[in-house]
């Protein structure tokens, strides 16, 4: 693999022009696709083999004119302080508003609160129920135009007016300021890794470049795939940190190539050879750990899983041909490792430039107390990740969104009026279709509801036409997000059991927060089989890179510390409330149910990173003949400040996304960057070399007869020693025409 990346990386080199006219029109061609895309398309979850969407799917072939999936919205209404909403004037114009939003062509119905029990106890608070005829990425701008406009003639007139609802759903998440910030934290690090504005540009350039092909490209087909907002923010979080730091290190070993005092065109194939075969493997593990979403078998799910591990391959190709071409037309401006541009301090001897550097002496610290740092690290972590034994899983609702909202605001003002379970109405579907008599198991099924506890309120049952199917709404007395309404959701269908044996009607729940519930359910079931498959692969991928058997199994064992440490971290901020002023968080509650399967996927994937690039050098020099103690500091010498930039760049990028005002993006972009912290600094800064310190040579063990079964990979480049006399030392690095064309 070496030799064919460094014959492509001088490719790259020689053939600049054709390379960078490739990657300008496959840009070219995803903007092109993505502004000429439809700007919504049908965005309807599915979650099959669950209750909750047999239910939905019952719902659409039994009522046939609605749509389970359609966008719903709900505006809430309060009167001024001492008066009342069933007041003639504000009645009217609550009434007005109804008129208003009952008249869009996208608009299935409108409830009037004065005739449907819209109206609060103390007559305070009413509300109205919009249905549209669309889901909620096919709903037009139009549409939530019109909705704000009517709320807004209700507020003119003296009513505080709230909106909620997956309605106001924005189709494509904002980008605010904290993450541009990211990006700045980012261009920072690299320029004093490089001590070059140009080298620090140039893993900023391409990397951008290439979000922008995976974003334009999924922005393109998100209408004819069906992806969801989240998938574009998803791809752009992950594909901007792994693009930086993948061309971070083809960049860092091109300047140590040229310290090497090779010429420029044999320095760039040589750190394609070599940084370029630690990228391929790292990126596999990331695109393995993404595409392994699909195990959990939510198609959501799965096309995010897909759509960011196409911007991952993206930024592997970029960082293996873009780099070098780019590289190409910088010449002489890319300056050999240790030397710094003139406007930067250039101009420092290359005396200085051989002293022990800081990942030198940290890793000889390392070696002389191996035991100490283990112990300091593992245990470390251990107490990082106490928290996560309290986890508690749920899906986010209006209720966690910022008090700023105008949704969490319709949030408070219909708990206050209704009580809180009002906001996660449950949706009770009977199926009497082989009933002898139908309306008495409608009836059964009502009276054995209202019976359990922690039930509000039933509604009566409503039939369809043909009356053979009828849906109930329940009423929890709990939020929709709370251990006591999960509890009723499982009561209820216990209840079905007895309703099934006595009426022959079968009773399923469903409803966004039953649907939660089956969604968190589904996540838990999956997360052990979706971790043995991804960590068992990557163990495998590892084995053929390493040669060892050790090494990737001390990588799967560290990794398994920091994401349960970043899982701990999250359950302190998120549920318990510890720094969630710092952080943002206005209300703490259980933690998203996706957050644990999604971080082993991403954090597994990204932890490799560290692991293949830091030990790749350290196999290199052992390879080339050093002892194992040796190998560690060498790999620490060339590796440890490049890692720590990169584990700085993706922490800022992730960070960046803390400041979003969804949560479940804040939560993401949080429990990503403090697992990339652990990970990078405890995990592999410290745990690895002290492992590989008490090891010594047995780390690089592997048996003879699986040594002759694998593949040579030859990432450490070896090949390229043996293969390749044009660019040894003595070569000109500014002086390419003693090349020999490959």
């Amino acid at each position: 693999m070496a030799t064919f990346l460094y014959r492509l990386g001088r490719f790259a080199f020689r053939r600049r022009h054709f390379v960078a006219l490739l990657w300008v029109a496959l840009l070219a061609l995803a903007s092109v696709g993505a502004a000429g895309a439809p700007a919504t398309g049908n965005s309807s979850i599915s979650i099959p083999g669950t209750e909750a969407q047999k239910a939905f799917d019952l719902l659409e072939e039994r009522f046939p004119g609605t749509r389970a999936d359609g966008a719903t919205a709900r505006v809430v209404f309060k009167a001024p302080a001492g008066e009342k909403i069933t007041d003639a004037g504000h009645k009217a114009t609550v009434q007005q508003t109804v008129e208003e939003l009952s008249e869009g062509s996208e608009v299935a119905g409108a409830t009037d609160p004065y005739q449907g029990g819209g109206v609060s106890q103390d007559g305070t608070v009413a509300y109205t129920s919009v249905s549209y005829k669309v889901s909620v990425l096919e709903l037009q701008e139009s549409s939530r135009d019109a909705l704000k406009g009517a709320a807004g003639d209700a507020r003119d007139a003296g009513l505080t007016v709230e909106m909620g609802g997956d309605a106001l759903l924005a189709t494509v998440p904002p980008t605010g300021a904290a993450e541009i910030i990211g990006i700045g934290v980012a261009a920072l690090a690299l320029v004093i890794t490089f001590g070059s504005l140009l080298a620090a540009g140039l893993p900023l350039l391409t990397a951008l470049i290439g979000v922008g092909i995976g974003v334009s490209g999924i922005t393109a087909l998100a209408s004819p795939l069906d992806l969801s907002p989240t998938t574009s923010t998803l791809a752009m979080m992950i594909g901007l940190a792994v693009g930086i730091d993948y061309a971070l290190f083809v960049v860092s070993r091109y300047r140590a190539e040229l310290t090497e005092g090779h010429g420029r065109e044999e320095a760039a194939g040589r750190a394609v050879g070599t940084a370029g075969s630690a990228v391929v493997f790292a990126g596999l593990t990331v695109v393995i750990a993404l595409v392994g979403l699909s195990v959990v078998n939510i198609p959501m799910l799965t096309k995010m899983g897909f759509a960011a591990a196409g911007t991952v391959v993206i930024a592997v190709l970029i960082a293996l041909t873009l780099i070098p071409a780019l590289l190409g037309y910088a010449g002489r401006k890319v300056r050999p490792a240790g030397e710094k541009s003139k406007l930067l301090g250039g101009g420092r001897t290359e005396k200085k430039a051989q002293r022990p550097n800081m990942g030198t002496r940290w890793a000889s610290f390392v070696l002389r107390r191996p035991v100490a740092v283990l112990l300091l690290g593992v245990v470390g972590l251990g107490a990082a990740a106490i928290p996560a034994a309290s986890l508690e899983l749920g899906l986010t609702d209006e209720g966690s969104q910022p008090t700023s909202t105008t949704q969490r605001r319709a949030y408070d003002l219909l708990s206050e009026g209704f009580g809180p379970g009002f906001n996660g109405p449950l949706v009770v579907v009977v199926d009497a279709k082989n009933s002898d008599d139908p309306q008495a198991g409608f009836r059964q099924t009502v009276d054995d509801i209202e019976g359990l506890e922690g039930v509000v309120s039933v509604s009566p049952a409503s039939p369809n036409t043909a009356g053979d199917t009828a849906t109930i709404t329940v009423v929890p007395d709990s939020k929709p997000s709370s251990l006591a309404t999960e509890n009723l959701v499982h009561d209820i269908r216990d209840a079905g059991a007895d309703i099934k044996a006595d009426a022959d009607a079968d009773v399923l729940v469903t409803g966004a927060t039953a649907m939660n519930i089956d969604v968190s359910q589904k996540l838990n079931d999956a997360l052990l089989p979706y971790l043995t498959l991804v960590v068992g692969l990557a163990f495998l991928l590892l084995i053929v890179v390493f040669r060892s058997i050790l090494v990737p199994l001390k990588a799967a064992l560290g990794f398994l510390l920091s994401v349960m440490a970043a899982l701990g971290a999250v359950v302190a901020v998120f549920q318990w409330g510890w720094l969630s002023g710092l952080v943002g968080v206005e209300e703490t509650g259980p933690v998203m149910s996706m957050m644990p399967i999604f971080m082993v996927g991403v954090v597994f994937g990204l932890a490799m990173d560290y692991e293949v690039f830091l030990v790749t050098r350290m196999r290199e020099a052992y390879v080339h003949g050093e002892s194992p103690s040796q190998a560690v500091v060498t790999g620490f010498r060339y590796s440890a400040r490049v890692v720590t930039a990169a584990a700085v760049i993706m922490m800022a990028v992730f960070a960046g996304f803390i400041g979003s005002s969804e949560p479940m993006i804040k939560m993401i972009g949080f429990g990503l960057a403090v697992a990339v912290f652990f990970d990078a600094f405890v995990v592999r800064m410290a745990i690895v070399p002290a492992v590989l310190a008490l090891l010594g040579k047995k780390a690089w063990w592997l048996p003879k007869w699986l040594d002759r079964f694998l593949p040579n990979v030859d990432v450490e480049g070896e090949g390229l020693r043996t293969g390749t006399d044009a660019g040894k030392k003595g070569g000109n690095p500014d002086d390419d025409r003693d090349l020999v064309r490959v």
